[in-house]
C-alpha cells in the first residue's frame, strides 16, 4: 500500500468533491501576457489573497462512469463546456492522472469518467473583482483533489486564467514570470502567509457591480501589442518594484507598501490609456475615491489608506486596523448611502466599527462635495487563507445524481 490508496476498489456510482477559494487582489499588477496560449505573464506580480468569509468561489466537481459528457454550470445556468482554457485545465488535470496511474496503484480509475462541474462566486462577476481567478483556482483545486493530485497545480490554474495561480494560496503571493519555454516554471509562491500581517485590513469599495465593457484577456491583448508604456513598465519598472514590495511584505511597512501600491496601480491605468484605442475603466466615483485617498494622506502627513483599482471602477483600500473607523467614516461622509441601501448593507463583512467623529480641518482639506448612492457597498475583509475543501455534504453544489441542487 502507498499513500493508503491501494487496494482501492473501482469507481462505483458518484465521486464528488466541493472546494472553496479566494480572491486574490494584486498590488503589483499582471497586465499582458508574452505567450497566450500557455498564459505566460509579460512581468511578475504579487497579490494578496483575501478571506473567503467574505469573498469567494465554490466548486463542486463530480465524476461517474453513468454521465454522457462533461458539463458545467456557472452560477445557475450551464456553460459550454468547450471553452479553451476550461479544456486546458481538464485536459492538464487528466494528463497528470494519467501519469500518476501509470506510477502507482489507484483507488478506483476515475480516467474513464466524465465530469460535472458546478460553480458559483459570492460576488458580483466580470466586475473587476478578480472572479475568474477565484473561480478557476477553485475549478483546478477541485478536480486535483477529485483525481488525488498532490502537490502545486498554479501552473494549470494560471492556464485558465493568469492570475488565478495566485490564489491557490493564501497570504501574500508572487506570480513568477519564468524562464522555460513549457512555462513549468511561471508558478505562484507564497511569500508570507495570512497571519503574518494580522493589522492589515480590505475594504472593497464596490462603486459598479456590473460586467466591465472591455474583458481582462481583450484588453491585454490589445494593450500588449499598442502601447509602447507596458514594454517599459515589464522591462524596466517591476522588476525593482516587485523586489521592494516583496520586502515592504516581509517586514510588514505599510508607507513602502501603500506608496508602491497606488503609484503601480496608477501605472497600470496608465498602460490602458496608453492602449490604442484607449480603455478606460475607472469612471468619475473612481476618481474622487483615489482623490480622497490621497487628501486624507495629506491631511495626516503619512499614508494611512492605500487604494488599488483592477480592470474595473471598484477599489480596494489596504490600511490599518488602528485606522478603519475613520475612514469608514470618510466614506459614509463623502459617498452616503441612499434610503434604498440601509446602514447595515452599506458596510458589509467583517463586523463594522465604530465610526470616527471627523474633525472640521479633516473635512476640509478632502475637500470634495458628498455624491449619495455612488457607492453601492463597502465589503471589510482581510488576509486569507488557500482554497479549502468542504467535508459538508449539504455544501455541495450537485446532487448524488451530480445535477445541480434546486435553490430554494
Amino acid at each position: 500500500m502507498e499513500n493508503g490508496r491501494a487496494n482501492m476498489k473501482p469507481v462505483t456510482g458518484t465521486s464528488q468533491v466541493t472546494c472553496t477559494a479566494p480572491v486574490n487582489i494584486a498590488v503589483i499588477k499582471y497586465w499582458g501576457k508574452r505567450d497566450e496560449r500557455l498564459v505566460l505573464p509579460i512581468n511578475p506580480s504579487l497579490s494578496v489573497t483575501l478571506s473567503q468569509d467574505q469573498l469567494c468561489a465554490r466548486t463542486t466537481v463530480a465524476a461517474s462512469l453513468d454521465f454522457k459528457k462533461d458539463r458545467i454550470w456557472l452560477n445557475g445556468q450551464e456553460q459550454s463546456i468547450d471553452a479553451p482554457r476550461l479544456q486546458k485545465c481538464l485536459g492538464e488535470i487528466r494528463r497528470l492522472a494519467r501519469k500518476r496511474k501509470h506510477e502507482e496503484e489507484r483507488m478506483g480509475d476515475l480516467l474513464g469518467c466524465c465530469v460535472h462541474i458546478c460553480s458559483e462566486n459570492n460576488f458580483p462577476t466580470a466586475a473587476g473583482l478578480a472572479s475568474s481567478a477565484a473561480g478557476y483556482a477553485c475549478l483546478v483545486q477541485s478536480l486535483a483533489k477529485l483525481f488525488h493530485i498532490d502537490g502545486d497545480v498554479s501552473h494549470i490554474a494560471r492556464q485558465g486564467s493568469g492570475s488565478a495561480c495566485r490564489s491557490m494560496y493564501g497570504g501574500f503571493v508572487e506570480w513568477t514570470m519564468g524562464k522555460m519555454e513549457d512555462g513549468s516554471d511561471s508558478i505562484a509562491k507564497q511569500i508570507a502567509p495570512a497571519d503574518h500581517w494580522p493589522e492589515l485590513r480590505v475594504l472593497v469599495v464596490v462603486v459598479n457591480a456590473g460586467k466591465k465593457a472591455v474583458g481582462s484577456t481583450e484588453g491585454m491583448q490589445t494593450t500588449v501589442k499598442t502601447s509602447a508604456l507596458i514594454k517599459y513598465r515589464a522591462e524596466h519598472v517591476v522588476p525593482s518594484r516587485q523586489e521592494e514590495m516583496r520586502q515592504a511584505v516581509l517586514e510588514r511597512d505599510f508607507q513602502t507598501f501603500g506608496e508602491i501600491t497606488m503609484k503601480d496601480s496608477n501605472q497600470f491605468h496608465a498602460t490602458c490609456l496608453d492602449t490604442y484605442p484607449p480603455i478606460f475603466y475607472l469612471n468619475e466615483t473612481s476618481k474622487h475615491i483615489i482623490h480622497l485617498v490621497h487628501r486624507y494622506n495629506q491631511h495626516h502627513g503619512k499614508i494611512r489608506a492605500a487604494y488599488t483599482f483592477d480592470a474595473g471602477p471598484n477599489a480596494v483600500l489596504y490600511l490599518l486596523q488602528e485606522d478603519l473607523p475613520e475612514v469608514l467614516a470618510l466614506f459614509h461622509h463623502f459617498f452616503p448611502a441612499t434610503t434604498n441601501n440601509s446602514e447595515r448593507q452599506f458596510v458589509r463583512g467583517l463586523p463594522d466599527v465604530q465610526r470616527k467623529e471627523l474633525s472640521a480641518d479633516l473635512l476640509d482639506s478632502v475637500g470634495l462635495e458628498p455624491s449619495p448612492g455612488s457607492v453601492q457597498y463597502i465589503i471589510h475583509t482581510k488576509a486569507g487563507e488557500d482554497p479549502q475543501v468542504l467535508t459538508d455534504p449539504q455544501q455541495a453544489l450537485l446532487d448524488e445524481n451530480g445535477l445541480p441542487k434546486k435553490q430554494t
